[in-house]
């Protein structure tokens, strides 16, 4: 079998071959140089080979595939019901950033968007089906949803990526996702972004893609050098002083927690601590998780608390802190939290509170990420926690966070579009 070679890294945006209003709104934004996932995969994307990429969350991707769709569907024309691109993505909150990356790009080669996921109203979303959209944004349940009731075909998709597929398939969208490829243009270019590439992810990258591009940035653990990781050992009864403490810092944080049981009982316990807190989880409809994280963002809220699940899709500019209340299940679940900090060259601490039955599980965990932590052990009230952490005594003041009343009727009406 002949590998044809990838053909060389750009060191600018300049040097490709994209169209004029492409590389005037990447100017606009800000973008002058590529970063490394960008250099290496888009002179390969953008003459239309399938690439695999392997990078961590935050490494710069969403551009890496997005700028080649967009290239490369541009002067192009959707009918009605057969969008051109697809974008498949794991969760509703992933698909929301990515639309909103490419959007400026997007409107600049007059190519229409659909976003195309679970919670929203599903009649919007065939109705922007119908009018046609060149490149459509989905979580598979939903797209398989639309399809079945006639509102999308896929024959005419002619670029295919999937992104967060190691993500994608751990939350048992595999079937859907090979039912979906199945439906798109034989032939077409195909691109896979994945974090891990374990059994699952490549089965789809032998059946689905051709000759690809491989390139992977950072190592494949994830662990960067911006990034530094903490290990607190804490005991049971301290432990949730010692989290009411972290939370209480400067600063934004995002805590990560089992369930959403937990998430809403730790929520609560914040609030009356007088720490800004809310929770996000699968239990919130979309309305209350759009509000809660544009709240978050504007620093309304400061410290966002959420399950793994949430974890995807998460991107907020200069946050320098994430805390796994509850160590993650494995080392994949530790390396896509951790991702929500540190993103494209930004510094960022993980912090990891370690009960003592939990420490075996944790050292093995750390050695499967290729990671060496720091480790302490710590209590509340002492330096050494405000040292790693910022960690304060809160107000005792207890806070409400207000949401706008449309949000609220939103949020009811949310629960029909499950």
């Amino acid at each position: 079998m002949t590998v044809t070679p990838a053909l060389p890294a750009a060191a600018t945006f300049a040097e490709l071959d994209m169209p004029p209003a492409l590389m005037k709104t990447l100017t606009s934004q800000g973008m002058n140089e590529p970063f490394p996932i960008q250099a290496a995969t888009l002179p390969n994307s953008l003459a239309g080979r399938d690439v695999l990429g392997r990078g961590r969350t935050g490494s710069g991707k969403t551009l890496a595939f997005g700028l080649a769709l967009l290239a490369r569907t541009s002067g192009q024309r959707a009918e009605s019901r057969q969008p051109l691109a697809l974008i498949l993505v794991p969760t509703r909150e992933l698909a929301q950033q990515v639309t909103d990356a490419l959007t400026p790009y997007a409107r600049s080669l007059k190519l229409r968007l659909a976003t195309v996921v679970g919670g929203m109203s599903i009649g919007r979303q065939a109705n922007a089906l119908r009018g046609g959209a060149e490149v459509v944004v989905a979580t598979p349940g939903r797209l398989r949803d639309l399809i079945e009731r006639g509102d999308c075909r896929l024959d005419q998709v002619g670029i295919t990526v999937l992104d967060e597929a190691d993500q994608m398939a751990d939350m048992g969208f595999m079937p859907q996702i090979t039912h979906l490829l199945d439906q798109v243009r034989p032939g077409g270019q195909r691109m896979l972004f994945s974090a891990t590439l374990d059994r699952n992810v490549d089965l789809l990258v032998r059946r689905y893609l051709t000759d690809p591009v491989v390139h992977s940035v950072d190592p494949s653990a994830g662990a960067v050098t911006t990034m530094e990781h903490h290990v607190l050992h804490v005991q049971g009864a301290d432990k949730q002083a010692t989290t009411v403490e972290i939370a209480a810092r400067d600063g934004r944080v995002i805590m990560f927690l089992d369930t959403k049981h937990a998430v809403d009982r730790l929520t609560e316990k914040l609030l009356n601590s007088g720490v800004r807190a809310a929770a996000l989880h699968g239990g919130k409809s979309q309305p209350q998780r759009t509000r809660t994280l544009a709240q978050f963002k504007t620093g309304h809220i400061t410290v966002l608390v959420a399950t793994n699940v949430a974890a995807r899709g998460i991107h907020v500019d200069n946050l320098d802190l994430v805390v796994n209340v509850d160590p993650p299940n494995d080392h994949k679940d530790y390396l896509h939290r951790g991702g929500r900090t540190a993103r494209a060259g930004e510094s960022g601490s993980v912090v990891t509170l370690v009960l003592p039955n939990q420490r075996r599980d944790m050292t093995r965990l750390m050695a499967d990420a290729g990671i060496v932590p720091q480790t302490s052990q710590v209590r509340s009230g002492e330096a050494e926690l405000a040292r790693i952490t910022g960690a304060q005594a809160p107000s005792g003041i207890p806070v409400t966070i207000t949401t706008p009343v449309a949000d609220r009727r939103a949020g009811r009406n949310g629960r029909r579009f499950r």
